[in-house]
């Protein structure tokens, strides 16, 4: 399969494999994901105004006794999420990390509501304690692709990374929690749900990025972490174009697959040329790109060592027209 040029990380899913090949259960695993895997943005860039957040590099090596013992009794944490296929990628995180601080004795509150005259404000994700201090965190588990001709292009902004249905962009995203969400401890009706002041507020922002199959990385001028979590996307059309080594095998995945690198059984996965005529029957009917890792023997099993989103033709065109109606002032 073709690779990103210049992606000095593509060895992300295989570094994870090595690090947690041993938890076998899909929800812990992806927890394990959620503490290990590189943020999105970088927290010292400009124009996130110091406002994101970020497990640092020791959370996961922290956790890792305990996820290896909730891995061994899961039932718990499954009865707590109580997930289906049709549960928002955001909320499946949000419970899971919810889980976590729970565990860890952090968690003060989430999803508390604040209300006035019977509107509804909005909502924290969570309050947590942080050294004595109360902290406010908001949570967003995104997925975009880069909709642009150039990725080195002086210009380019966040809007030009789209979400995969349309419905938002990179920029979008940030400008609506930068500026509204972090500031909800502000308002004088969340006095009402707090016990004390906040400290501090800021927004954890996990996920992958996608580029055109074969592009060069962005200019860091856009915000993103250097080793931020990514892939490839391309148009249906071209998707017999992308070299295919020999024994490689690919899996589509569900939605709640779309943040950890996956293992399969042999079975479970497909040859080029099957998942070519899988896809071409699913965009008669559906408009939705579909994510899809390239898959590699290791011993038994297969796992994932990169992932891409394969769209339909008119993808590129539709994702241009929502790009060019919502670029943000913050992007």
């Amino acid at each position: 399969m073709q690779r990103l040029a210049d992606d000095r990380h593509a060895g992300f899913q295989r570094n994870f494999h090595s690090r947690w090949s041993h938890l076998r259960d899909p929800h812990v695993r992806t927890l394990a994901w959620l503490l290990d895997s590189p943020d999105m943005l970088d927290p010292a860039a400009p124009q996130w105004q110091g406002r994101i957040a970020s497990f640092g590099l020791d959370a996961a090596l922290q956790a890792a006794p305990w996820l290896r013992q909730l891995d061994q009794d899961p039932e718990p944490l499954h009865r707590w999420l109580s997930v289906n296929r049709f549960t928002r990628l955001g909320r499946y995180a949000e419970q899971l990390l919810t889980w976590y601080f729970r565990e860890q004795g952090s968690l003060v509150a989430h999803n508390l509501q604040v209300r006035s005259g019977g509107t509804t404000i909005g909502e924290f994700d969570f309050l947590l304690r942080e050294g004595g201090r109360l902290v406010h965190w908001e949570l967003a588990t995104k997925v975009y692709l880069l909709q642009a001709s150039r990725t080195d292009s002086a210009g380019l902004q966040a809007d030009y990374f789209v979400g995969p249905n349309l419905a938002d962009t990179l920029g979008a995203k940030m400008s609506k929690i930068i500026h509204r969400q972090l500031g909800l401890s502000a308002h004088p009706a969340a006095r009402a749900v707090l016990t004390e002041p906040v400290q501090s507020v800021a927004a954890l922002i996990k996920g992958w990025l996608f580029y055109p199959a074969g592009a060069s990385m962005p200019p860091q001028s856009l915000g993103l972490s250097a080793d931020h979590c990514r892939g490839f996307w391309c148009p249906l059309g071209e998707l017999d174009k992308l070299e295919s080594g020999a024994g490689e095998r690919y899996l589509p995945l569900e939605r709640l697959q779309w943040m950890t690198p996956v293992a399969a059984a042999w079975e479970d996965t497909t040859g080029l040329p099957q998942l070519q005529a899988a896809l071409h029957e699913r965009f008669v009917h559906h408009s939705m790109p579909v994510m899809i890792a390239r898959m590699e023997a290791q011993g038994d099993n297969w796992i994932e060592v990169e992932r891409g989103f394969a769209v339909p033709d008119d993808w590129a065109s539709r994702a241009g027209r929502r790009m060019g109606a919502t670029l943000s002032p913050l992007a």
